[in-house]
């Protein structure tokens, strides 16, 4: 995974992304990579790969090859082969949809399972949508525990805004190649976002948001 030359080290790092359909996995890929987001919600098929390059403090460049396994079932049959080559895995849900915090612990325990008596991969915990923040059915304090419970590096990000998504690689990239990155360098490296901000009480699980998707003739997705 590692190489250097000219007193440069290269560091190769593959990562998964999964969690349930239309959670935001691709828009994340997408906004990464692209710098890119569609509103309109197109299920992948199969397998996408993206790739990104990133500069690191002390002249480390990691290649950063991202797969996207799509909207495939958790019983997919291939599922597990993709997961056992990742050097990490980013576990998505939607802030909005409570069930998709919940499914996690199946995709958690597929992960688990994969890698058996191996050591696991860096795991992260990715709280997208973060820009309806008012819409939440997932209390932040569900997800820190979450997270804690499961030795999970935790972020809260928005693929429709950019917020958060570019740091949340940055620090995966720093943490694969065991570099230390500062606050400051990390911050840099996501754009600033400018919303509205609703103030809403925030929901509980069992309290149902309202459906702002009976305004849109589309399928929305962040």
């Amino acid at each position: 995974r590692s190489t250097t030359s000219a007193r440069k080290r290269h560091v190769y790092e593959q990562v998964i992304i999964l969690g349930d359909g239309a959670v935001g996995k691709t828009s994340i890929a997408m906004r990464h990579t692209e710098d890119s987001f569609s509103n309109v919600y197109k299920q992948t098929i199969g397998l996408d790969f993206y790739l990104k390059r990133l500069s690191l403090p002390g002249d480390v460049q990691v290649a950063l090859q991202i797969w996207d396994i799509g909207g495939q079932s958790i019983g997919g049959k291939m599922l597990k082969n993709y997961i056992f080559g990742a050097h990490a895995v980013l576990l998505v849900y939607d802030i909005t949809n409570y069930e998709s915090f919940q499914n996690l612990e199946d995709w958690l325990r597929l992960v688990q399972r994969t890698f058996g008596e191996s050591k696991l991969p860096y795991i992260g915990l990715c709280g997208n949508k973060s820009d309806l923040n008012h819409l939440r059915t997932v209390k932040a304090a569900k997800h820190k525990q979450f997270a804690d419970e499961n030795d999970m590096k935790s972020y809260l990000l928005s693929a429709k805004t950019g917020d958060q998504v570019n740091s949340t690689f940055f620090q995966l990239a720093a943490d694969l190649a065991g570099v230390i990155v500062t606050r400051p360098e990390v911050e840099v490296t996501s754009p600033a976002v400018k919303a509205t901000i609703i103030n809403h009480e925030q929901n509980d699980p069992d309290v149902k948001a309202p459906d702002m998707r009976k305004q849109s003739k589309g399928c929305l997705i962040q």
